[in-house]
C-alpha cells in the first residue's frame, strides 16, 4: 500500500425498494420476472396523457432508512425532473429528486474488518426516483433491445460525504447498510440481482493536505467484494499515475470481475446539466413532526443494537455474534431455542446454566446445523426442526443422555424429518446411559479379557486407558457416557 497519499472516497448507492407496485403507478414491482415488458403499463411506458401518481409505501420506506442513518427528515419535498435521453429511460427524463430530497444528512457507523475500530461516515442525501429499463444485448445480434419491466421501479439513491479512506471502509459502509434495508424491509439489496447498486467515486491526494485530486467514478460494482477489490485497485492505479508523474484523469471507469482492474469507459470532463425543474404532475410532500416521531418509533432493531445485544446478553463472541446478526432469521432461531431452555429449568425449579446451555446452542448451530443446511442448499426458512425439538435436543446433550456423535446423528435425521429427538432416540436405540452399575459390569469383562492392558495402564502407559475406553465403547455400541466410563476405569485400575 502506497502511503504517500490518501484515498478520498465517497459512495453513491442505489436499492430498489420493496414494494409490490412501481413508483408511480400500478404496474408490479417484481425482480424475479423472467419474460421481458410484461410488467408495464402507459404510465411507466410514458404514453401520450398519462399521469404518475406517488407510491406511499416508496416513501415511507425512504423516510425509514433516513430515520435509522439519522438523517434530518425533511418537511418539505418535491419531486423534480432529470432531463436526459437514453433508449431505457421511456419518457426522455427521469422523476427524480433535486434540491429538496426526503431525508438530508446523517450518519452511520461501521467497524471495517482491517482495524476493528469504530468510524462514523457521513451521509449527504438520500433521495427518491424511479429505476430506468434494461438494455440487452445478445451475443452476435446486430441490435440491442430493451425490456422495461424494472423502468419505474422505486429507487433509493444514498449519497456519502468524502468521508471513506480505504477499501476496507467501502466495503464495511456498504455491507452494514445492506443489512439495514434488509432489517427495515426496505429492499432485498441483493446485489446479483441488481437490487442494489454501487459507485464508487475515488481520488488520492497527498497524506497531509486538504485539497481533493482528481476524482473517478468507478461502476458495475455488483458484489461487496467487488467494491473492496476495485476500490484497492482503483488506489494502486492512481497512486501509480501520480508516481510516474502524470495526472490522473477524470473519467468513468468500470470493473472487470475476470482481470480484477477498472477500465476506462468515457472520460467526464464536467457535469451533466440535466436541466432539473420541479415535476408539475405530482404535487409537493409535506410532513408533520408528529409523522416523523412515528417513523422512528416504529424502526425495529437495528443491526448495530443487535450485535451489541447479543454480545452482552449471551456472552456470544463477536463472530458468533455477527453470524446471527447477518442471518437475521438464524438469530432469530438461536434465542427462540434459549427462551425454550429457559422456560423448561424454571419450570423445573432448577438453576439455567446459561453459559453451558448457550455455548452447546450456538456450537451446534453455528457449526452442526449450519453445515447441514449449507450442504443441502437450504435455509433456515425452510427448517423443518421446531425450536423446541431443537431446545431438547440440546438438553439431552446436557444432561448426558446423548453421547456428541449420536447428537449428530439425531440432528440429521431431526433436519430430514423434523421428528421429536427423543422418538428418533427410540427408534435407533442410540441414547447415550450414565448407568454406573451397567457400565461397570462392562469394564469388569474387559478388564478381566485385557490383563497386559491393565498392566500398562499401572505402568503409566498413556495410551492404554484410552484402547480400554474405545472397547466399552464398542461393546457399548457408543451408548455409554465417555466421562463416566473414564472415571470407573481410573477407579478400578488405580
Amino acid at each position: 500500500m502506497n502511503t504517500t497519499y490518501e484515498a478520498v472516497i465517497g459512495l453513491e448507492i442505489h436499492s430498489e425498494l420493496k414494494t409490490d407496485t412501481k413508483m408511480f403507478c400500478a404496474s408490479r414491482n417484481d425482480p424475479d420476472e423472467k419474460h421481458p415488458n410484461v410488467n408495464v403499463c402507459p404510465v411507466c411506458l410514458a404514453h401520450p396523457g398519462t399521469l404518475p401518481v406517488i407510491n406511499k409505501k416508496a416513501v415511507e420506506l425512504v423516510q425509514s432508512v433516513g430515520a435509522a442513518l439519522k438523517c434530518t427528515l425533511t418537511e418539505f419535498s418535491k419531486f423534480d425532473r432529470k432531463n436526459y435521453f437514453y433508449p431505457d429511460l421511456p419518457k426522455g427524463y427521469q422523476i427524480s429528486q433535486y434540491d429538496l430530497p426526503l431525508c438530508g444528512e446523517g450518519h452511520l457507523e461501521i467497524i471495517p474488518e482491517d482495524t476493528k475500530e469504530k468510524k462514523q461516515i457521513r451521509i449527504e442525501r438520500i433521495h427518491l426516483e424511479e429505476d430506468t429499463g434494461r438494455l440487452l444485448h445478445p451475443d452476435a445480434a446486430k441490435e440491442s433491445y430493451v425490456d422495461f419491466n424494472r423502468a419505474g421501479v422505486p429507487l433509493m439513491e444514498l449519497v456519502t460525504k468524502p468521508d471513506i479512506r480505504s477499501a476496507k471502509e467501502a466495503r464495511a459502509f456498504a455491507e452494514e447498510l445492506q443489512l439495514i434495508l434488509k432489517y427495515l424491509g426496505a429492499s432485498d439489496a441483493n446485489m446479483e440481482k441488481g437490487q442494489m447498486r454501487v459507485e464508487v467515486n475515488l481520488s488520492l491526494r497527498k497524506v497531509g493536505t486538504e485539497k481533493f485530486g482528481t476524482k473517478v467514478e468507478v461502476k458495475n460494482l455488483n458484489s461487496l467484494r467487488s467494491v473492496e477489490k476495485a476500490v484497492a485497485y482503483e488506489i494502486e492505479r492512481q497512486a501509480a499515475v501520480l508516481d510516474d508523474g502524470g495526472k490522473v484523469i477524470q473519467e468513468t471507469r468500470g470493473w472487470h470481475d475476470m482481470k480484477q482492474v477498472t477500465f476506462s469507459q468515457r472520460e467526464k470532463e464536467e457535469a451533466h446539466d440535466y436541466r432539473y425543474f420541479p415535476e408539475p404532475d405530482l404535487p409537493p410532500m409535506r410532513f408533520s413532526a408528529e409523522y416523523f416521531d412515528t417513523v422512528r418509533a416504529m424502526l425495529p432493531e437495528l443491526p448495530a443494537k443487535r450485535r451489541n445485544r447479543l454480545i452482552s446478553e449471551y456472552d456470544l463472541s463477536p463472530q458468533d455474534a455477527e453470524v446471527f446478526v447477518i442471518d437475521r432469521e438464524m438469530g432469530d432461531y438461536f434465542e427462540q431455542v434459549i427462551s425454550e431452555l429457559r422456560a423448561w429449568y424454571e419450570a423445573d425449579d432448577k438453576e439455567f446454566d446459561a453459559s453451558r446451555l448457550i455455548k452447546l446452542t450456538t456450537n451446534y448451530m453455528l457449526s452442526d446445523l449450519r453445515g447441514i443446511i449449507v450442504a443441502k442448499s437450504s435455509s433456515i426458512g425452510d427448517l423443518l426442526i421446531k425450536q423446541e425439538d431443537f431446545a431438547e435436543l440440546i438438553k439431552l446433550i446436557a444432561q448426558d443422555k446423548l453421547s456428541s456423535r449420536a447428537a449428530k446423528d439425531v440432528l440429521s435425521e431431526m433436519f430430514g424429518t423434523g421428528a421429536d429427538p427423543h422418538e428418533i432416540i427410540k427408534e435407533k436405540n442410540i441414547g447415550q446411559t450414565s448407568d454406573e452399575g451397567e457400565i461397570g459390569t462392562i469394564i469388569d469383562q474387559i478388564l478381566i479379557e485385557n490383563p497386559k492392558v491393565v498392566e500398562d495402564i499401572k505402568s503409566g502407559k498413556p495410551n492404554a486407558t484410552q484402547f480400554l475406553i474405545g472397547k466399552v465403547m464398542a461393546v457399548t455400541r457408543g451408548k455409554a457416557n465417555p466421562k463416566i466410563v473414564k472415571e470407573l476405569l481410573d477407579k478400578k485400575t488405580g
